[in-house]
């Protein structure tokens, strides 16, 4: 069976740097930290006061209020995302057959904003009272309706459910819709991720687990992949949604094309729940997995975007996986870690950077990794190395790969090229 080829029509970002793909784009190429102190609530007693936060978003600008209301924020940032990627690919929803476009997203937590709500107000009064709940609580909370309201709102019959893998949730996800369209299951998939997990028990539990930054004076400059000041990850949130399309498809009616997707990834660390395998064994297995699906040797990649979280550990390990992998080829790499300046949108981190990726390519241009001081070095890192440090980089890109890794030591990755018919 020849397998179909795959490319990217559609674009839709509701980010901590902007509530379009476009305003996010121009504000990762100037640099920009998306880090604040929290507004969402009282921070003032937790360790980690502060977040990349999604700024000026009213869900009812784009959907009605009694609809919105039914919504938790991911399912809101998922839909409202959604509806600028659909747009920009240019479809006739009244000609296109929509029995065979399906929706597939990654969500890496759900609805934990609902949960919190609707647990807390039993917890204050519901034992005095009897059991109130929202009738909306369980629809709202679950990880897979935000692919399910996509579809509603389009009428999309096609496959439709939600991946989770933690932080490579939306990184599974597009694998997904990948094979699906290329495997001739699906004409077109809307893929990507959402998550909105800024609130007492998102922060408090990462807090918790020693893994967010505590630079409380400095947040802007806090997400720091790389640097040795590093001190971990700064939670963001937000959606990015793509559409991807078969090839012939795409072509007959005239659409335009930001990339092709050439191959994806899957492995597993088998190490350990929450810190990545300190050799980067299962980033090593991706990546080599991705570059094997896609036909493609490591000299074929231009850029990655890593996963760069800014932890202690996890930057080290990454680090080892690329030099292993790619050899003499990796000191003529462009590496850099976006999530320096979106901080982690966790279960949509890789669909915001697969995104970016797809925009790195198209315009070839590399994003930065913001707040490297001078002299600020780490002796397990090797700084000969290009990790594209404080700007931009213009450069050719044929193409560029994107990691994602998971708690529970799941790793995705997928690679996208320049088009070429």
């Amino acid at each position: 069976m020849e397998l179909k080829r795959v490319v990217v029509t559609g674009l839709g970002a509701i980010t901590p740097l902007g509530n379009t793909m476009p305003e996010t784009w121009e504000n990762i190429k100037r640099g920009k930290s998306g880090a604040a102190p929290i507004t969402q609530f009282d921070a003032s007693k937790f360790k980690a006061q502060f977040a990349c936060e999604v700024k000026n978003f009213n869900a009812t600008d784009f959907i009605d209020r009694k609809e919105a209301r039914k919504m938790d924020l991911y399912e809101q940032y998922a839909l409202v995302a959604a509806m600028e990627a659909i747009k920009d690919c240019g479809w006739d929803l009244e000609k296109i057959d929509r029995n065979r476009i399906g929706v597939v997203l990654g969500v890496g937590i759900g609805g934990i904003h609902t949960f919190e709500q609707e647990a807390g107000a039993w917890a204050r009064s519901g034992q005095e009272t009897g059991p109130k709940f929202n009738p909306f609580f369980i629809p709202k909370m679950i990880a897979d309706i935000a692919a399910g309201q996509i579809s509603i709102q389009f009428g999309f019959h096609g496959p439709n459910y939600t991946t989770t893998s933690a932080c490579a949730s939306s990184t599974n996800a597009l694998a997904d819709a990948f094979n699906l369209i290329r495997l001739g299951k699906a004409d077109a998939i809307v893929t990507g991720g959402a998550e909105a997990a800024i609130c007492p028990c998102g922060v408090g539990g990462f807090t918790a687990m020693h893994a967010l930054s505590t630079r409380n004076d400095d947040p802007e400059h806090a997400s720091r992949p790389f640097s040795a000041s590093r001190d971990g990850f700064v939670m963001g949130e937000g959606a990015g949604i793509l559409v991807l399309e078969e090839m012939e498809h795409a072509l007959a009616r005239g659409a335009k094309i930001y990339c092709e997707v050439a191959g994806v990834g899957m492995s597993a660390d088998a190490h350990h729940i929450t810190a990545s395998h300190p050799e980067g064994l299962g980033a090593h297995l991706v990546m080599k997995a991705a570059l094997e699906d896609a036909e493609m040797q490591p000299e074929d990649i231009d850029y990655i975007n890593v996963h760069g979280t800014s932890t202690p550990v996890g930057d080290i390990s990454e680090v080892k996986a690329i030099k292993k992998l790619f050899g003499e080829h990796a000191y003529k790499l462009n590496i850099s870690s976006t999530k320096s300046m979106t901080g982690h949108l966790l279960g949509a981190a890789g669909a915001v950077e697969a995104m970016l990726c797809c925009l790195a390519v198209q315009n070839d241009i590399v994003p930065p990794t913001i707040n490297h001081e001078e002299g600020d070095n780490d002796e397990n890192i090797d700084y000969n190395l290009n990790f594209t440090f404080n700007q931009l980089q213009e450069r050719p890109i044929r193409a560029a790969l994107s990691n994602t890794f998971g708690f529970g030591g799941h790793n995705a990755c997928c690679i996208v090229k320049k088009f070429e018919r």
